[in-house]
């Protein structure tokens, strides 16, 4: 086990476990509070995603910082940096319809991925909202996605 530190192959899986289970941890206070807590994280406001899993079905849900654009909202499938895309993201592109927790109230959304001359303001406004998306974004090769989720009603 020597010389398997925080970036050895069971560094990342804690690092990813321990990232999941918070994740889980912020939902729940966030749900059972209505959003009274947990609505706001690192000076920003905090939404929950629940997506539908693209291998079991099943409903996932993650607390996303989020910008507003008119009805819609906007996210960053950022996942710390990692060269990975996030599950939820990935669940998005298999089935973009969702659900979004703002506050307390629970609505549908569809998602869509930024095209890039949209990406590119919304990237940047991400960058100017929370400063860890820059060194998110060099930490990996990838480029981040940048997520709309429209209200379904207006779909």
């Amino acid at each position: 086990m020597a010389g398997l530190g925080l970036d050895g192959v069971y560094g990342r899986s804690m690092r990813d476990n321990t990232a999941k289970w918070l994740s889980r941890l912020h939902s729940g206070v966030f749900r059972m509070t209505g959003g009274v807590v947990g609505r706001r994280l690192v000076d920003n406001d905090m939404l929950l995603l629940t997506t539908s899993g693209r291998v079991t079905g099943r409903s996932h849900t993650v607390p996303l910082l989020y910008l507003r654009d008119g009805d819609a909202v906007v996210v960053f499938a950022s996942w710390g940096g990692r060269d990975d895309h996030p599950e939820w993201y990935l669940n998005l592109v298999e089935d973009p319809h969702a659900a979004v927790q703002i506050d307390g109230r629970r609505y549908g959304v569809f998602a869509r991925t930024a095209e890039a001359d949209e990406r590119e303001g919304w990237w940047a406004a991400a960058q100017e909202a929370y400063s860890g998306y820059t060194t998110y974004q060099s930490r990996t090769e990838r480029q981040i996605p940048v997520v709309i989720l429209e209200p379904a009603s207006a779909k």
